[in-house]
């Protein structure tokens, strides 16, 4: 059962994600310097490396949470949240720093870390 609780987790993220990124394509392409016509290039295999990229996290929250003893929704939500705000979005902002990237690309893909993990942290501990 635990095998599916992360992939429920990792396709709850992963949805909110397409969501956020449908409402945030043009900030989103203006930040990252990528255009309509490259995006449009890359195909399915960015989604499939999303949506494989959601089930390794799922997986790997799911590790630390049972290890670490949070079993309730609302717990495995603050948790998630503080991996997504403290340990993955400080990373990205990090790397687009040195990669001469707009702020706005730390923060839109920043929201979209912490929600996922805050979304699979929740979903995690629901079952």
């Amino acid at each position: 059962m635990e095998v599916l609780n992360v992939i429920a987790a990792a396709a709850a993220a992963f949805a909110f994600g397409a969501v956020w990124y449908i409402a945030m394509a043009r900030p989103w392409m203006a930040a990252s310097g990528v255009t309509e016509a490259e995006q449009r290039a890359g195909g399915a295999l960015p989604f499939v490396i999303g949506l494989l990229a959601m089930v390794v996290v799922a997986g790997m929250m799911r590790h630390l949470l049972g290890t670490s003893g949070v079993t309730t929704i609302s717990g495995g939500a603050i948790a998630g949240f503080g991996i997504g705000a403290f340990v993955i979005t400080p990373w990205m902002a990090m790397n687009y720093a040195f990669a001469q990237r707009k702020p706005a690309l730390s923060v839109i893909d920043g929201v979209n870390a912490i929600v996922g993990c805050t979304i699979i942290g929740a979903v995690l501990n629901a079952f």
